[in-house]
């Protein structure tokens, strides 16, 4: 992480220290350089220090929603995020190493090894919705006829028809196996195939391939037109499956194991689990659908938002 800083640093004072040159070249004058590349180097270290770093969920990222929250954030606290859309694992692995200051991640099971590790703080549940398990129109796995994901997978299994899994570690890809294991049969040979890509990219292979996925349904409702995939298994959010719950929560990165910007992440904790962040994510609606719910506003105590499984009860 100061590796990281340091590189930043260096990087900007360059760039600005070659500005500064090329405007004294202009004016004509080598005190006036110096003095403009001087000025601008204390604002580039400025905004430098206002710049979080988040490692982010792609599917936060691919429907939109970080763009509709983030200017309201740089408006009210001038605050920069840069972000590493990644999926669940890798960013966590990202935090774990100290490249991001926070994660916003959709696997509970991980992020509370996270937690237990001592490598995030604070986590706060954020928003929700449910996954949903898509596929060609024609549905060659007569997936339609059931409502349970588990023989959903079990009939795309048995026809042998091609499922796309993420195969990245991500909180969807975790989501799968989970189901796998539930289910009468496993993945394997040709019909099951990894992308290794984040959820839009996903969908497109699968519509393009005419296969089945798993997908959340925010990232689904956007790309729905482009991809010509049906739903088929519903969530809970549809009246289906508690077992396709999608749950998000964002973690800051423990400032006791690395080197990072804690109080920006607290900050930005704070806006997203707070009145206007949970009001743009509940006012987020493109083509008029609600993609995400939020979860963080609560008159009761909600404790086991920040503790492991393993912490809770008596």
């Amino acid at each position: 992480m100061r590796r990281r800083r340091y590189l930043e640093a260096l990087g900007a004072t360059g760039l600005v220290a070659g500005a500064g040159c090329l405007s004294g070249e202009r004016e004509g004058s080598r005190s006036n350089a110096a003095s403009v590349g001087s000025t601008s180097t204390a604002e580039a270290a400025g905004a430098e220090t206002r710049t979080l770093t988040l490692a982010t969920a792609t599917t936060a990222y691919d429907t939109g929603l970080l763009d509709a929250l983030h200017p309201a954030l740089r408006e009210r606290f001038g605050l920069r995020v840069k972000v590493l859309s990644l999926g669940t694992g890798a960013s966590l692995r990202r935090g774990r190493d100290g490249d991001a200051d926070a994660v916003l991640v959709h696997a509970r099971g991980a992020e509370d090894e996270f937690l237990k590790e001592g490598f995030g703080v604070n986590r706060r549940s954020l928003m929700h919705n449910d996954f949903l398990v898509v596929g060609p129109p024609d549905d060659p796995a007569g997936v339609s006829a059931v409502s349970d994901p588990v023989a959903a997978f079990e009939r795309i299994a048995r026809a042998e028809s091609l499922f796309l899994s993420r195969g990245d570690e991500s909180g969807t890809h975790r989501r799968e196996r989970a189901i796998w294991r539930r289910a009468d049969a496993a993945p394997g040979g040709r019909w099951h195939q990894a992308t290794g890509d984040g959820m839009g990219d996903t969908l497109r292979q699968a519509g393009r391939r005419g296969a089945y996925t798993l997908t959340d349904r925010g990232t689904y409702r956007v790309f729905r037109e482009e991809i010509g995939l049906d739903a088929f298994v519903e969530g809970p959010l549809g009246g289906g499956s508690e077992l396709l719950l999608n749950e998000y929560g964002v973690i800051p990165v423990n400032p006791a194991k690395r080197d990072v910007r804690y109080e920006l992440a607290m900050l930005y904790v704070g806006f997203l689990t707070g009145p206007t962040g949970q009001r743009l994510i509940r006012e987020f609606r493109p083509g008029g659908d609600p993609l995400f719910l939020p979860d963080a506003l609560s008159s009761d105590p909600q404790f086991d938002q920040y503790v492991p499984a393993s912490y809770r009860g008596g």
